[in-house]
């Protein structure tokens, strides 16, 4: 590869990234509500966790995201007293939730362990 296109590469591969991050935010946040009701800063700590750190998310999209799907009812919440303060928002999938993310992850997911697309991804060169 020439230099100048390897002096491009890091750029490109930070702007695939930030779409490809963007995408990912609703299966992150349905795998984190999957086992048990979290309010947003469990949430927010359990995606970064999970993703070793690749996947930041702001608790300002996490509250936006989180209102489109109480609308589209694919997630509730039950009110639980907090620390201090006032009560939390404890947002949990509904079963359309859960249905919702197991025909993604069935339809979406599943296509990397197809053989062929596992070769494709761990092509050595």
């Amino acid at each position: 590869m020439k230099s100048s296109n390897k002096s491009l590469l890091p750029e490109l591969l930070d702007a695939w990234e930030s779409t490809y991050k963007k995408g990912q935010l609703t299966l992150w946040i349905f795998l984190a509500l999957r086992d048990e009701p979290k309010y947003v800063d469990e949430i927010r700590t359990y995606i970064e966790h999970i993703t070793a750190g690749t996947i930041k998310c702001e608790e300002q999209s996490l509250y936006r995201n989180l209102r489109k799907y109480l609308h589209i009812k694919v997630v509730s919440f039950d009110l639980r007293k907090g620390n201090k303060g006032p009560d939390r928002k404890y947002y949990k999938l509904t079963t359309l939730g859960d249905e919702l993310l197991q025909r993604f992850i069935d339809r979406n997911i599943q296509l990397f362990y197809v053989p062929e697309i596992k070769k494709l991804l761990f092509k050595t060169n």
